[in-house]
């Protein structure tokens, strides 16, 4: 008989949130594997629960993933738990889970917080639709292209950051997305939980005079469109460059300006429409 992995959502600060299924879990598996079995302790302590742990962390997945489903195939059932939250998301559990899949192992997960959702629903932005980033990637042309691509997101953003990379994080997101509404939320559920409602740049001068500590969870406005100018546009790029182009020329306006506006009216640079016209020629 083959186990099972369970993942099982842990407290991303007050001991208190977690619910008595995962209590009841992690004292009835053969074994928990923890991304830091010291910081899974003292959880385990807080509960009187007393069960096996192994590591398994970012630096160890690939090897201790194979020793975790032979476990699994002997007829163990093993809990997987992250530091804090959910594992799975923006940890290594992800690999843990697909392996498992590969070898026809059954995964279930109990659930429970989650840092990026709690800051969604606190931020004041909008709730609809998002986008989870996680964290930036430090690689410096991998950064820029993930901003790149976030520039021209409609969806609410969520962003996860460390307090010593937060104010180089604040200034990338201002120089790639502009100056857009941003909630920093720190220490969630923890006794200096702050919510913070503000826009990328007040939050850049904010941390000039404060120094960031804790936690962050940076939610950011979508890119904003006006679907009014869209339309247009579209009504526009149904005639050729050359019949907008003769659209202004028949009420007297100069083939400089008609460029201009034909520019304006279709989104895009005179340079374009310039070049448009030459290969139409």
């Amino acid at each position: 008989m083959k186990g099972k992995l369970i993942l099982c959502a842990t407290p991303i600060g007050n001991l208190e949130d977690i619910t008595l299924r995962t209590l009841n879990t992690l004292k009835e598996v053969d074994c928990i594997a923890a991304e830091d079995t010291r910081h899974t302790q003292k959880l385990l302590n807080a509960y009187h629960i007393k069960k096996p742990l192994t590591s398994y962390h970012e630096h160890n997945k690939i090897d201790k993933a194979k020793v975790i489903i032979e476990k699994i195939k002997e007829g163990n059932t093993i809990a997987l738990v992250s530091d804090a939250g959910t594992p799975g998301i923006s940890d290594p559990g992800e690999e843990l889970v697909k392996l498992c899949y590969k070898e026809n192992i059954e995964v279930t997960a109990l659930p429970g917080a989650v840092a990026g959702i709690m800051a969604l629903i606190l931020s004041g932005l909008s709730t609809r639709r998002f986008a989870f980033e996680g964290f930036l990637p430090t690689h410096k042309k991998e950064k820029e292209y993930i901003l790149k691509q976030l520039n021209e997101e409609v969806r609410t953003i969520i962003l996860y950051e460390a307090p010593h990379r937060l104010k180089k994080t604040l200034q990338e997101l201002k120089e790639a997305l502009g100056n857009r509404k941003i909630t920093i939320c720190k220490e969630l559920t923890k006794k200096f939980e702050t919510i913070m409602p503000i826009d990328i740049e007040r939050a850049i001068l904010f941390y000039e005079k404060e120094e960031p500590r804790g936690e962050y969870v940076l939610v950011i406005e979508g890119k904003t469109i006006d679907y009014k100018i869209e339309e247009d546009q579209d009504q526009w790029k149904a005639l050729t460059i050359e019949e907008h182009m003769t659209y202004y020329e028949k009420e007297n306006i100069s083939k400089k300006e008609a460029m201009k506006l034909v520019a304006k009216d279709r989104g895009v640079g005179k340079r374009d429409i310039y070049k448009a016209l030459l290969k139409e020629e």
